[in-house]
């Protein structure tokens, strides 16, 4: 579609009117030239003496090129542009980052799948959280692993093939045997710090308690909500161990409850497909859509056509004989 970035340009479409109206015609005067015998001249010619200029006289092409070029002068100064369909962009609304334990009580193998086969607590998260990954095509996903040591596996990325295959390479006890959730807290509080997001979500998934963090929890949590950081706690296994291998339900609930995120229990692999069932539900896909028309400006145009005009004006003056001007009173 054409447009003019500058309509009212064509308001000066009248400006010659202006000045055809208020300026006069343009005359050459000069002297007379006298002789002994001008009275003889004038009555042999039959003509009269009197006053005169010579005034030019403009041919049909030259007013016909003023009338044609001075509207193509104005159309450019208007900026014509030709405007594209409408092109529709989608961006990611939201950051989830996911955070996983790899500590030593990860490679028990006491997860009972959805199908009822037996298999390490790791390896269900991984059936579970593959599937989960798989289904967030809207988001920016960031993958972070942590026992002695908190680590970053991959930063935000829109490509879920990377996280999915960082997700299958890692082992229990890859980050120390350990279980520092309030140092995995702060890693995520770190990684959101270059996020331009709104929506920033933690989604964290352990089988122990801290055991401890540089970070004590409480304040890893609370540094988190003041940065705007939802986090959902999944625990996973039996509640009812103890010791270094004790599951700290109500630590991790104190988590997602002080940072308005959720807490979730999963005993077995229905119970964890059930958990992300419900975070499909709170943390549905999200888009931003931004709509521009591209704009291809076409002011050249009128100035080749002006220029082409010229040439060939130029052409015809130059084969049409005679003279181009006239006497007038």
């Amino acid at each position: 579609m054409l447009e003019f970035e500058l309509p009212w340009a064509f308001a000066l479409l009248a400006a010659p009117l202006f000045v055809i109206w208020l300026v006069p015609e343009f005359r050459d005067e000069s002297e007379a030239v006298r002789t002994p015998f001008f009275q003889l001249l004038a009555s042999l010619t039959g003509t009269q003496p009197k006053e005169g200029a010579v005034v030019v006289r403009k041919g049909i092409w030259q007013k016909a090129f003023h009338v044609i070029g001075w509207s193509l002068i104005v159309t450019a100064l208007a900026a014509p542009v030709w405007v594209g369909d409408p092109i529709l962009q989608h961006r990611p609304a939201r950051d989830l980052m996911l955070i996983v334990d790899l500590s030593g009580s990860m490679e028990e193998s006491d997860f009972t799948r959805a199908d009822g086969s037996l298999a390490t607590r790791l390896d269900a998260v991984k059936d579970v959280l593959g599937s989960f990954i798989a289904r967030r095509e809207n988001d920016r996903l960031a993958l972070a692993a942590f026992g002695t040591a908190a680590y970053l596996q991959s930063p935000f990325t829109e490509d879920r093939e990377v996280i999915e295959a960082l997700l299958a390479e890692l082992r229990p006890r890859m980050a120390g045997p350990r279980t520092m959730i309030g140092d995995a807290i702060g890693l995520a509080v770190r990684l959101f710090e270059a996020s331009d997001k709104q929506n920033k979500v933690v989604i964290l998934l352990t089988d122990g308690n801290d055991t401890g963090s540089d970070m004590p929890v409480g304040r890893a949590a609370q540094i988190a909500a003041e940065e705007g950081i939802t986090v959902h706690t999944i625990a996973i296994g039996d509640p009812a161990t103890v010791g270094e291998q004790a599951l700290d339900a109500e630590t991790l609930e104190t988590i997602s409850r002080t940072t308005g995120g959720s807490f979730f229990l999963a005993l077995d692999g229905r119970e964890l497909e059930a958990i992300y069932a419900e975070l499909d539900r709170l943390e549905p896909d999200r888009i931003d859509s931004l709509s521009y028309r591209p704009k291809r400006t076409l002011h050249w145009v009128p100035l080749a056509a002006l220029m082409v005009l010229g040439l060939a004006l130029f052409s015809i003056m130059l084969r049409v004989p005679g003279g181009r001007t006239n006497n007038a009173a």
